[in-house]
């Protein structure tokens, strides 16, 4: 089976895809393969699958139970998933989990890690999530991360829920070391997370700093554990929003701690941007991490949802693209190869977070994953948010998108389609 007629990034003319059963084969200039065609890319873009590097299903599509997050902050946001995981069933996780996978597989996401509460005794909704892994991985692959969101140490029997989660199949060990009661605490509850990572050989992922205090320096921590360990890249420090609030001094000695280590980091800007500086007056900070200093440092970072329609964030529609223009505009990558990386922090920057390796990229004898983008490059596919044409997994066309058309009647010219794309650039 081919792809026919793809442009590929990085490439000049258009190209032929082959796809031998759920692998690649080769990849020619059009015209020169031949096979039955699985689908026509008709110039447009061709790229390996988005990838969703932090989301937590588990919370999703729970905007307003049982109460709404008034004032908004992260702090409000936890207290009110308290109260509704006490409603948690397997029934309830499974179908709302399943549903955004839904939409996830529809924009093109077939990666998922997603964060799953652990806090809880009976441990509910990971094994949920264990059964709705199974569920969805001839289309997606889901990592899970046991995530402890009211702390391993400040939380009743928090680091044996830890474990018994790594035993239960967890993929990703988490942690929320700002959250602990004290910051001896927070050390602690690494500690705790990277001794069972390593025992169980399991990733770890912790959500890291997320709070507007500039005193709050466990990314550091985390990193030192990651380098001295052996973790280095298997490690993920999530959200680090104190960043936002750093020194320039003690920013410049930190992006030397976090290249020497290897981890790597992940922002979610639509739902930090709305989280953070709740507490400020004016001027309200950002509360992203430095997106920009990081990556000049050489730290792999990506782009991630957080929530989708839960009490942290109400919105959300698991579109890539869409964290990937809010991503731009909120850490200012405006400059053409910056709008191409923020293309690459859904892609394959997010892939080296989950440490997909060969089982990511349009080469011969990798997964036959990918997305075909109306659109001409990856700058394109973000400023008009294109959704995909088609999209494949294991070789297979699991989603198409017909083209939209706006017809405008405009005075003086005839009725025609608008497709947003300067004259220029369509000849």
């Amino acid at each position: 089976m081919l792809v026919t007629n793809a442009r590929l990034a990085g490439r000049d003319g258009l190209h032929d895809i082959e796809i031998d059963g759920d692998r690649f084969g080769r990849v020619a200039p059009a015209g020169e393969l031949a096979g039955d065609v699985l689908a026509d890319a008709a110039g447009g873009l061709v790229s390996p699958p988005f990838v969703e590097p932090h989301v937590h299903l588990d919370t999703t599509l729970t905007a307003g139970e049982p109460r709404w997050n008034a004032s908004g902050s992260l702090w409000e946001g936890i207290a009110v998933w308290s109260e509704r995981k006490t409603a948690l069933t397997r029934d309830d996780v499974v179908s709302r989990a399943t549903e955004v996978l839904r939409w996830y597989a529809a924009n093109g996401v077939l990666h998922v890690r997603s964060h799953v509460d652990v806090t809880d005794p009976e441990l509910v909704a990971l094994d949920a999530m264990v059964e709705v892994r199974e569920r969805v991985k001839d289309v997606i692959g889901l990592q899970l991360v046991a995530f402890p969101q009211e702390g391993i140490c400040s939380f009743e029997n928090g680091p044996e829920l830890l474990e018994e989660a790594a035993r239960r199949g967890a993929d990703v060990i988490g942690a929320i070391p700002h959250f602990e009661d004290t910051r001896e605490d927070g050390v602690r509850s690494l500690e705790i997370a990277f001794d069972i990572a390593q025992r169980y050989g399991l990733l770890l992922d912790a959500h890291c700093d997320e709070i507007d205090d500039e005193q709050s320096r466990f990314v550091e921590v985390l990193a030192t554990l990651a380098r001295r360990g052996g973790l280095r890249d298997r490690a993920t420090a999530s959200h680090t929003t104190a960043m936002g609030s750093y020194n320039g001094a003690y920013s410049y000695k930190l992006q030397r701690i976090l290249a020497r280590s290897g981890i790597n980091l992940v922002c979610n800007p639509l739902a930090n941007l709305c989280l953070q500086g709740r507490f400020d007056a004016y001027p309200k900070r950002r509360g992203l991490t430095q997106v920009k200093e990081m990556l000049a440092a050489g730290v792999n970072i990506a782009f991630g949802h957080d929530d989708v329609m839960d009490p942290w964030f109400p919105l959300g529609t698991a579109s890539s693209l869409q964290v990937a223009l809010v991503g731009v505009a909120a850490a200012q990558l405006t400059g053409a190869a910056e709008i191409d990386e923020a293309f690459a922090m859904v892609t394959d920057r997010a892939a080296r977070v989950l440490g997909l390796g060969d089982g990511y990229g349009i080469a011969p004898g990798r997964p036959a994953n990918l997305v075909v983008l109306p659109a001409s490059s990856p700058y394109d596919a973000v400023r008009r948010q294109t959704r995909p044409s088609h999209v494949v997994a294991r070789g297979r066309i699991v989603a198409e998108t017909p083209p939209a058309v706006t017809r405008l009647t405009w005075p003086g010219r005839d009725p025609e389609d608008v497709d947003f794309v300067r004259a220029r650039d369509r000849r």
